[in-house]
């Protein structure tokens, strides 16, 4: 390791996970964040967590009842967003944003009725009911490539990466400039 990649870990990265832990963000070490993706860099979700999350606090309320999502509706709500493809940077967050704060629309079948019934991603109402992960070292592949990139801190919601923090060291002349480069 370079000396300044070192200073850069001591007086801005490592602060800042220590804070994030501290605002109730649970650390994932570069192998469990892999793990948590399959092994595959070229995916940005932490798709386990997704299905676990939607699972937990998505409920169907049909003739005064609670009934959970199915399996497969489950799965098909984590493809939804896990496999948008990338067309461009605008199109694609405009598809994100969508399913994040509309949700998704699924058919299910309670008691022999089929209808649709809303599937949500983010607990936005109940912000205690969605889980918060921190990762440094995201290596993340770029797509139809090889090549990779490695955000210094990425940020999850339910397993969805929100954030994206590039750490500098403090004595750069212009370090916002280098972090947006």
């Amino acid at each position: 390791m370079a000396a300044h990649d070192y200073l850069e870990d001591l007086s801005s990265l490592l602060p800042a996970v220590t804070l994030l832990e501290k605002l109730g963000f649970i650390y994932l070490t570069p192998s469990e964040q892999l793990a948590l993706r399959g092994g595959r860099t070229s995916k940005c979700v932490l798709e386990s967590v997704l299905a676990d999350q939607l699972q937990k606090f998505n409920r169907i309320t049909f003739k005064v009842q609670n009934y959970p999502f199915s399996d497969g509706n489950i799965q098909k709500a984590v493809q939804a967003l896990a496999g948008i493809p990338f067309d461009s940077l605008v199109n694609t967050s405009e598809q994100v944003y969508d399913l994040l704060t509309l949700g998704k629309s699924l058919e299910q079948t309670i008691d022999g009725t089929t209808k649709s019934f809303s599937l949500h991603y983010i607990d936005w109402q109940h912000p205690e009911n969605n889980v918060y992960h921190v990762c440094d070292e995201f290596v993340l592949e770029r797509r139809n490539s090889k090549q990779t990139r490695r955000p210094d801190i990425v940020l999850f919601v339910n397993g969805i990466p929100l954030v994206v923090i590039e750490c500098k060291r403090p004595d750069l002349r212009d370090a916002a400039a280098e972090g947006i480069s």
